[in-house]
């Protein structure tokens, strides 16, 4: 690791700043990460126009995911004048980018408020009004139920749990219960609105994701709209030799499996009134 402090700021001297992260330490501090190189970390980066609020020490992460920059794209291009629901929102990113993109109303669901303040910061980069309402911390399973007894819809929801979350409420195991999820989520999504699932599940394949997506998708409510692949330099050089994936993540790039599924809830109900007639 003091090689590799020592390489970076002669290789690339625009960096500010380093922070080393102890993963599997014992001391919750190491795991955030400690400041080695530099003054301060940036607590702010823009993408595609978008300012995000980040803090590289909130938690064993750098609190922004590079692997759904593309998710972000769609959101901004397609979410204009549309209500949202951002489950398992962590900092926000997706409900920003949307925000920022014309969305009418986004609603951030996150167990941890300290995470969702990082949101509003994002909010306050780009002018965007923050009603307070709209940042939800608690239990993901009696938040959704909540939603649903106040008969909240939905034009988009996105759906990106961590890979194993367990509370007294609930377990999320994006290998062995994602379509439980869907589930969940899926009667709070208006007509002709979007579900985009993301499961970045590192054993899970992704034919056995698209399998059960496609079962999700039996009924004919939902209808998979694309796949939206992780961007080329997030997943590396192509000459750049790397170790092959833990499982096959055809047809997808890479194992951050995203698909985007359109909600049709008056299906049913028209092809009954086309029986009857």
């Amino acid at each position: 690791m003091r090689e590799v402090q020592q390489f970076f700021p002669q290789r690339l001297p625009w960096i500010k700043a380093i922070v080393v992260k102890t993963r599997n330490s014992q001391d919750p501090q190491q795991k955030r990460g400690r400041l080695v190189f530099g003054e301060a970390a940036d607590r702010k980066i823009l993408e595609n126009g978008v300012w995000y609020a980040i803090d590289p020490m909130i938690n064993r992460d750098a609190s922004f995911y590079l692997d759904t920059r593309n998710v972000r794209l769609w959101a901004s291009q397609h979410l204009k004048d549309k209500s949202v629901l951002n489950t398992f929102a962590y900092t926000g990113s997706l409900g920003v980018a949307a925000r920022a993109g014309g969305a009418a109303r986004v609603v951030h669901l996150d167990l941890n408020r300290r995470f969702l303040n990082v949101a509003k910061t994002s909010y306050t980069l780009n002018g965007l009004a923050i009603n307070k309402g709209d940042f939800q911390a608690g239990d993901f399973w009696p938040q959704i139920n909540r939603l649903k007894a106040s008969k909240d819809l939905f034009d988009c929801v996105f759906l990106d749990p961590p890979i194993y979350s367990a509370t007294t409420r609930g377990v999320v195991d994006l290998a062995q219960s994602y379509k439980r999820l869907i589930n969940k989520v899926r009667p709070l999504i208006k007509h002709d609105g979007y579900l985009v699932a993301i499961n970045n599940a590192l054993f899970y394949s992704g034919a056995a994701y698209m399998k059960e997506i496609e079962s999700v998708c039996s009924d004919g409510y939902l209808t998979i709209e694309e796949l939206i692949p992780v961007p080329a330099d997030f997943i590396g050089e192509p000459q750049a030799p790397i170790a092959a994936p833990v499982t096959d993540p055809a047809p997808f790039q890479s194992l951050d499996k995203i698909v985007v599924l359109k909600y049709a809830a008056e299906l049913k109900k028209r092809l009954a009134l086309e029986v009857r007639r």
